[in-house]
């Protein structure tokens, strides 16, 4: 029976989890080895120590309605895409609403995590933490890892060669970065097309002599803007664009998706995309399509060698006198503070039952949450998560025998590398993990149900945005203002505009209930045959 829970990080997936374990009458204790809540997201001008933060002009990439908890919305003043002040601030008013702080033990450092010797009957754990020099030694029923993916730098150093033994210059890792004081008048080479990438390299080019961006990979660079000026995520992430990615030919659906892209503008001109790629990356950036035009951002291919202050590029092209190389090639998570028997079976997400549980374990009560990659926002995947693991220990949710969690993850096991230095792309559809987890909890709302019996909200569940608020409507935890929180986000996003009103009329949604008359015929042909001929493991109506 499962009571106490230890809790270790108090990010947004510790607070979530903290949140969920109280909504089940569990008894959490949270720690934190900072002296404040936040995780990534509370900034700090420091590099020296090794907790892991945005830079100071970071911008959410998932807009507000996508993000929030799901019981939560963020105030309706609040711009849609945020400030790390912002988010900060919310997670402060989250923790408040729900009286989170006084479960939360902060600048404890979890030293070990060990099963006790009659783990196998028990499934407890012995937590031992250190706080002001002293060490404690706890016993837990189970125990929810917080700590997320952004952990250890990635540095690949063996994969560009000199980079060590000859270049002369500075070489950095984002982490490290926080303004662009440092690099004023420098010529700087970033390694890397992520998000942080393509982020640092267009602030960069603002005050450095010259900034070179390279990588090795396809990227597809998209707009936080969409149509109409919504946001981005509002108006692709839906269930019914999801179902008609799940019913069209994946060759089709790619090609669809590469033409939407190039509607901006033309990636092959850019040397960024070819439309005949398998392989790609998107990444969200508004200004680097300009930064390439106006010159001021150079885009090269993988870097072959460094010399003492040159980079010579695989196509042959060298740039001389290079000072700064500014890595951004992400991060390695690692759990340090687990018992060895417990950790080296976690490769990535792939090794973990739906990526939190660890299937080799005699008792399920061990929890790794947020280590997702998800297409919308992890805040959102993470604190579902957390509602299922709540549920699990709580004895609500089943999970399956240690035999059948073994055998999913082992039909997940990953095929061997060609390229031993490449990173593999593990992100996994939004709806599509989202909807696995939330049907694991019993709280994934029905649109057929709904259609009978609430046909507005049907029809917004179905055409509008996935945002959180759907997961609030049935099961254990649901929340009275689900509804009207689905049914007014459209209007929550325009609200922090409204600081100067003309007199024309304009629409406060996309205008997608034209589309819902003229697609609804369509979309429940498409229910009929499902019906008729399901799909294992995934449904877009149950």
């Amino acid at each position: 029976m499962v009571r106490r829970v230890a809790v270790i990080g108090a990010g947004a997936g510790g607070l979530a989890s903290v949140k969920s374990c109280l909504d089940e009458g569990l008894e959490p204790t949270c720690f934190e080895s900072s002296e404040d809540i936040g995780g990534v997201w509370r900034y700090t001008d420091s590099t020296g120590h090794r907790r892991v933060s945005v830079y100071g002009s970071v911008i959410s990439n998932t807009s507000k309605e996508m993000s929030c908890f799901s019981d939560f919305p963020f105030p309706e003043g609040f711009p849609s895409y945020l400030p790390h002040s912002l988010v900060l601030e919310y997670f402060r008013m989250y923790a408040q609403h729900f009286d989170l702080l006084q479960h939360i033990r902060f600048q404890t450092t979890v030293v070990s995590v060990r099963k006790r010797l009659d783990f196998t009957s028990s499934g407890q754990w012995e937590v031992v933490t250190e706080a002001g020099g002293v060490r404690e030694s706890h016993i837990f029923d189970a125990v929810m890892v917080c700590t997320g993916h952004y952990q250890e730098p990635y540095l690949p150093l063996a994969s560009f060669p000199g980079i060590e033994s000859r270049f002369q210059g500075q070489q950095l890792h984002s982490r490290e970065y926080r303004d662009v004081q440092a690099f004023r008048g420098k010529r700087v080479l970033v390694v890397g097309i992520g998000n942080t990438g393509g982020d640092l390299s267009v602030e960069l080019s603002r005050v450095a002599a010259k900034v070179f961006l390279c990588t090795r990979s396809n990227t597809w660079v998209v707009s936080r803007v969409s149509d109409q000026g919504f946001p981005l995520d509002m108006v692709n992430t839906t269930r019914f664009n999801h179902l008609l990615e799940w019913l069209l030919p994946s060759a089709l659906a790619r090609r669809i998706k590469f033409r939407k892209f190039n509607s901006r503008f033309n990636h092959t001109n850019y040397g960024l995309a070819s439309s005949k790629s398998s392989k790609f990356k998107v990444i969200v950036n508004e200004e680097l399509p300009f930064c390439l035009l106006s010159g001021t951002v150079v885009l090269k291919p993988n870097v072959k060698e460094f010399t003492e202050s040159s980079a010579v590029f695989e196509d042959g092209t060298t740039e001389e006198n290079i000072d700064v190389v500014l890595f951004a090639t992400g991060y390695n998570f690692s759990f340090p503070f687990l018992e060895e028997s417990v950790r080296s079976p976690i490769h990535d997400n792939r090794s973990l039952y739906n990526c939190v549980f660890p299937p080799q374990l005699e008792k399920s009560t061990l929890a790794i949450i947020g280590l997702v990659q998800l297409t919308g926002s992890v805040m959102v995947g993470a604190e579902m998560q957390a509602r299922w693991v709540a549920g699990v220990f709580a004895g609500w949710n089943k999970l399956p025998p240690p035999s059948r969690m073994m055998a999913e993850v082992l039909k997940r096991k990953p095929p061997v590398k060609r390229n031993p230095h490449e990173r593999e792309n593990l992100k996994m559809n939004f709806i599509g993990y989202v909807d696995k987890i939330a049907a694991c909890a019993g709280v994934k709302p029905s649109v057929l149900r709904l259609l009978l019996t609430d046909p507005r909200l049907a029809l917004a569940i179905f055409f509008g945005p996935c945002s959180p608020y759907q997961f609030r409507l049935v099961g254990r935890g649901r929340w009275s203002g689900a509804r009207a929180a689905i049914l007014s986000q459209w209007q929550r996003t325009l609200q922090p505009l409204r600081t100067r009103v003309l007199g024309d009329s304009s629409s406060s949604s996309p205008g997608w209930c034209w589309m819902c008359l003229l697609a609804l015929p369509a979309a429940l042909t498409a229910a009929f045959l499902f019906s008729k001929h399901p799909q294992p493991g995934w449904s877009p109506w149950a």
